[in-house]
């Protein structure tokens, strides 16, 4: 099963940024689509954005405008850019992947990712 492998995270000011990296551990021919989610004590692990195949994006309303998904496809690896960071954005990030192509509200189920990335934290101060 492939791993991933994220790096990146810690901790920062309101307004700084933030870069997390999630690295593939195998190529694949077959399409898939990769999402983050965000996890804090006692909560679920909610959306926060995913990229398709064909480079489609999604964002949580929270997030839109500040976060940036993207993949570099040439170093298998999917990238979160974190702008205007705010104490609220406070979570475990996780990155994940879904065999498959998803549109809209499939993007933002957690339940259709199979492979998951080891989390990272990252925290905002205030």
């Amino acid at each position: 099963q492939v791993q991933l492998a994220q790096s990146g995270g810690g901790l920062v000011h309101i307004g700084e940024s933030l870069r997390l990296s999630c690295e593939l551990s195998e190529r694949t021919d077959r399409p898939y689509s990769m999402g983050w989610f965000r996890q804090t004590p006692g909560k679920t692990r909610d959306f926060v954005a995913a990229i398709t195949r064909n480079a489609a994006t999604y964002y949580a309303d929270s997030v839109k405008g500040r976060f940036t998904i993207s993949r570099e496809n040439a170093r298998n690896t999917v990238i979160l850019q974190m702008n205007s960071l705010k104490p609220e954005d406070t979570a475990v990030y996780y990155c994940a992947k879904m065999i498959g192509y998803c549109s809209g509200p499939g993007c933002r189920d957690r339940r259709l990712y199979s492979s998951w990335g080891q989390g990272t934290q990252v925290s905002v101060s205030s």
